[in-house]
């Protein structure tokens, strides 16, 4: 079996120092007036919060408790702007594309996460009371290093404050190794849920559990996107078409693989959230493209 303490040494690199990284480099380098388009911000965050109430509402029942459904509507909300949407999209129709994708990138990491995280916590109040459940659900938002890394970087943007150089080097260099370290520990994850199951008779991960999330992160996501920026069009919010077609580009990206991370962190089924993971990755280039087609 693959070593626990590897894999958890990996999740740990990834979330407090690979990840925090790369979000810090984005918030740096962005123009701070990219990062407050207002209207792109709610009509995304206004989609996020359908997108996590909805898939929670799909998904607790007697066997997937808070902790794990908070964790599979993040996965369904989430999708992979950092490690496919901003070269994907860069590629495809031009660096006017990050300012966008910079404020979703905020949203899902400062608020969805957040929020999910302390969804997720909510499992406590069954045994410890709903004061402690909530003490928890704060503690775990503040204790998210992920947020608080876009904050900086944001911070430094607008005071136009440079690191040391060797400094921001290693921090460069931590960041470019955020993608390809998570996705291996995503595979990491897959082999030990199986190899676990095999071995010590655990009760198999069920298709329903895994795969209505991927369909919700590649189908509804883009569709909710698209139909509430066109109604925030037509009631006169100044949302660029141009901003709504890279937001519904982005909607349409395969689930985040930094989820993986988080939800290892704080215990939840990883072997399913690896599964959304993993089916909307595969199935994301026929529906991705499909939507590329359709709406460029």
């Amino acid at each position: 079996m693959l070593p626990l303490d590897a894999i958890a040494g990996l999740n740990g690199f990834v979330l407090f120092f690979a990840l925090p990284c790369m979000l810090y480099r984005f918030g740096a380098t962005t123009p701070v007036a990219q990062l407050l388009d207002t209207s792109v911000f709610f009509t995304w965050l206004f989609c996020a919060l359908i997108m996590v109430g909805f898939s929670i509402a799909l998904s607790l029942n007697e066997r997937i408790r808070w902790n794990d459904a908070a964790f599979g509507a993040l996965v369904a909300a989430f999708p992979n702007t950092g490690f496919m949407g901003v070269p994907l999209l860069v590629a495809l129709l031009g660096a006017q594309v990050a300012g966008p994708m910079i404020v979703t990138i905020t949203v899902d990491m400062v608020i969805t996460t957040s929020l999910c995280i302390a969804l997720s916590r909510l499992d406590s109040a069954d045994t410890h009371g709903m004061a402690t459940a909530l003490r928890n659900a704060l503690k775990g938002m503040l204790f998210n290093p992920l947020p608080w890394a876009i904050v900086l970087g944001g911070l430094s943007s607008y005071m136009q404050f440079e690191l040391y150089p060797p400094v921001q080097k290693t921090i460069w260099l931590l960041a470019d190794a955020a993608s390809p370290t998570a996705l291996f520990t995503i595979g990491a994850v897959l082999a030990r849920s199986q190899m676990m199951a095999l071995m010590h008779d655990h009760p198999p991960i069920r298709a329903l559990d895994y795969l209505p999330m991927a369909l919700l992160k590649l189908l509804l996501h883009p569709v909710l996107v698209l139909l509430a920026g066109l109604c925030a069009i037509q009631f006169g919010v100044p949302l660029q078409r141009s901003a709504l077609v890279v937001m519904v580009l982005v909607a349409a990206l395969p689930s985040a693989s930094n989820v993986s991370m988080l939800a290892e962190r704080f215990g939840a089924d990883n072997g399913r959230i690896a599964r959304i993971i993993l089916v909307s990755t595969a199935a994301a280039f026929i529906s991705f493209s499909f939507i590329v087609r359709l709406i460029t």
